[in-house]
């Protein structure tokens, strides 16, 4: 069945998206809970207008995840954490500790739009964060685990 992404729907598309997916997931979850809507021709011919009419302001807010990925890029950030004694940390470093830390450093990210590129993050040392700005407009940032 094809429909049209009204919000970002996880591993199915962006909002504005024409997708097809089976019939049961789109009557029984998607259209009833708002994410999508029948993809009928009128439909078809409204969205298109729309994402005619919206051009100029994709590329501006391409250019302000552009700017974003950049100062993400720039910023040094540490994450302090409690440590034994011989020099583990207590649990892991979680997306949450990075978004507190990069908001300390004056920077706006929600955890969800942070994934930690490595492994878990057991023990002090320098790591790597992947950090999604915009739709297909990623920024990695590095940080420091340290001890408190």
């Amino acid at each position: 069945m094809e429909i049209i992404l009204k919000k970002d729907v996880a591993k199915l598309g962006h909002a504005d998206d024409i997708v097809n997916v089976k019939t049961g997931y789109a009557v029984n979850y998607l259209i009833p809970q708002g994410y999508a809507a029948l993809a009928t021709e009128s439909a078809k011919k409204v969205l298109a207008e729309n994402i005619r009419q919206r051009a100029h302001k994709e590329a501006k807010l391409i250019a302000d995840a552009e700017a974003l990925a950049a100062k993400l890029a720039a910023t040094p950030v540490k994450v302090a954490v409690k440590v034994s004694e011989n020099g583990k940390i207590y649990g892991s470093v979680t997306t949450a500790q990075i978004a507190e830390a990069l908001v300390a450093a004056g920077v706006e990210v929600d955890k969800k739009d942070i994934t930690i590129v490595s492994e878990e993050v057991k023990e002090l040392g320098t790591y790597e964060a992947s950090v999604k700005c915009y739709k297909a407009v990623k920024g990695t940032v590095k940080f420091e685990v340290v001890a408190e």
